[in-house]
């Protein structure tokens, strides 16, 4: 059952869903207006009073 499953799905068109693209595509948007907003809503990376100047400047490494 699962073998007739699967060499159905890949003999299948998958420009023939025109509904299946078109809420492929409509998921896509909404996750990227998502990501967006998220990006947005983040702090810059060199936003004033992240860190004091003096952290990050040197590494020590011992070996």
């Amino acid at each position: 059952m699962i073998n007739s499953i699967v060499s159905s799905l890949n003999a299948s068109d998958p420009g023939s869903d025109p509904v299946g693209l078109t809420m492929l595509r409509k998921t896509l948007d909404l996750q990227s207006q998502g990501v967006a907003q998220l990006l947005q809503s983040m702090p810059g990376v060199g936003s004033a009073g992240s860190n004091p100047p003096h952290l990050g400047q040197n590494i020590d490494i011992k070996v």
